[in-house]
């Protein structure tokens, strides 16, 4: 359980560990190193070795430990970014989104490990949310899923936990679990030797963040692939079954084998997924690729721009226009978390001679364009007890024609503003007199402002 923190909250906390816990490559237990040793292993390991029943048996009590390893993750990760409604669970995964999100830097040396680290948990609250809409907009076909969902209104999907709370969690365990298993796996078998011999060339002194040529491209995303089918049936295998009766058991069984084809219809799928299931891992996939970018291009001013290459993908067929429609109402066009600077409008309706910051915290913004946010600074000074807002395109300086409205300004009250909005003169140095954006990250890490997700009254 997470600690107190003096600079973090709980719920801060909790995110941190556990990204930690998937990605970290300080600690031997995460998912990861797990899953590096048993590909390490593997492959110094010669295909027609025979092993002794002992190292047989060792050999299953390893795969049972990752397994269930890996399922305790995934509750964790739906415990956090679910909740007992509709509703509940978009404001959760809002807040989880935000804090990867204002826990990650901006700029700097750290950025790709960060991101790479946060890549795999923020693609999986984002692959829960998609199936919802999916769902609830009548695109899925897939009789795994239908299983489950056929048959249920808008308002008893919305309500699935309290309308019918055992056939919700056969759900969870049968459906979700399984989903955030394939988005958490989805990328392992990078770490194997042979891709990591492309990745950080055989003497492990390139850059692993750099543009890979298209043969190496290829030739990375095949091992990938490979090597995380591998893992999935022989690293994890199928869990041991603890139970009383034959009927148990069965039905265990059973159970265990729809989850592990379910996984692999979804990593298969999603290599190429036209039009079928594999959109569900490959659009969060791609959305995540560009707000979690590990390339040494990173931009955080063009986070907001992720749908313009969405929708290119979309054009030449690499994923479904339908899902990145449904992910674009979702997210809207600005990421949760993101730095919005916008102009305040007074009673009678005027902007002033001045902007304030907020920060994106809500999903399904009613307008794509028009982020729910929470004021970050009011009167040019900052505040940890905001209100949400609904930013309108014409305020958000992110639109250049917003911009074009403060550029009246003079030099020397845009000076002003900066001074009173920036924590130090090195910081007013390289910041733009006009931004489009700000890095919240800093604000974020004062422990009263975590709190961007309550409610006010």
């Amino acid at each position: 359980m997470p600690s107190e923190s003096p600079t973090q909250t709980f719920f801060t906390r909790q995110v941190a560990q556990l990204l930690d816990k998937i990605y970290g490559r300080t600690r031997k237990d995460s998912m990861l190193e797990r899953a590096i040793a048993f590909f390490e292993n593997d492959e110094f390991r010669p295909s027609n070795e025979q092993l002794s029943d002992n190292e047989l048996e060792l050999q299953k009590l390893e795969q049972t430990e990752r397994h269930s390893h890996l399922s305790h993750l995934c509750e964790e990760i739906i415990d956090l970014a679910e909740g007992e409604t509709f509703a509940e669970s978009n404001r959760k995964s809002a807040q989880l989104l935000g804090t990867i999100q204002l826990l990650s830097p901006c700029e700097g040396k750290k950025v790709s490990l960060n991101n790479e680290l946060c890549k795999s948990l923020y693609k999986a609250v984002l692959c829960l949310r998609l199936l919802d809409k999916l769902i609830l907009d009548g695109l899925v076909v897939d009789k795994n899923i239908l299983a489950y969902t056929q048959g249920l209104s808008t308002e008893q999907f919305e309500n699935f936990a309290l309308y019918d709370a055992d056939k919700h969690q056969r759900f969870i365990q049968q459906i979700k679990v399984p989903l955030v298993m394939s988005a958490l796996l989805q990328d392992i078998g990078n770490y194997h030797p042979q891709a990591q011999d492309i990745i950080c060339g055989k003497d492990r002194k390139q850059n692993p963040f750099r543009v890979l040529d298209v043969e190496s491209r290829k030739q990375l995303l095949q091992v990938n692939y490979k090597e995380t089918i591998k893992y999935l049936l022989q690293g994890l295998g199928t869990p041991k079954f603890v139970g009383n009766t034959k009927a148990e058991r069965d039905q265990f069984l059973q159970d265990e084998a729809e989850k592990q084809a379910f996984i692999q219809q979804l990593l298969k799928s999603s290599v190429n997924p036209k039009n079928t299931i594999g959109n569900l891992l490959k659009v969060p996939q791609i959305y995540t690729s560009i707000i979690m970018s590990t390339k040494d291009s990173y931009n955080y001013k063009l986070l907001p721009q992720v749908f313009q290459v969405l929708n290119k993908n979309a054009e030449i067929g690499a994923c479904s226009q339908k899902v990145v429609d449904a992910l674009y109402k979702i997210t809207g066009m600005f990421p949760q978390g993101f730095g919005i600077v916008y102009m305040p409008i007074d009673e009678y309706g005027n902007q002033g001679d001045c902007y304030e910051y907020a920060i994106v915290n809500s999903l399904y913004p009613e307008n794509p364009k028009h982020p729910i946010c929470r004021m970050a600074t009011r009167k040019l000074a900052f505040i940890g007890y905001g209100q949400n807002i609904i930013i309108s395109q014409k305020s958000n300086l992110y639109f250049a024609q917003s911009a074009k409205k403060l550029a009246s300004l003079s030099k020397e009250r845009l000076n002003e503003i900066l001074e009173l909005l920036s924590s130090n003169y090195k910081e007013r140095q390289e910041l733009d007199l006009l931004p489009r954006c700000w890095h919240a990250n800093e604000y974020f890490s004062v422990k009263t402002n975590q709190k961007l997700w309550t409610k006010v009254e």
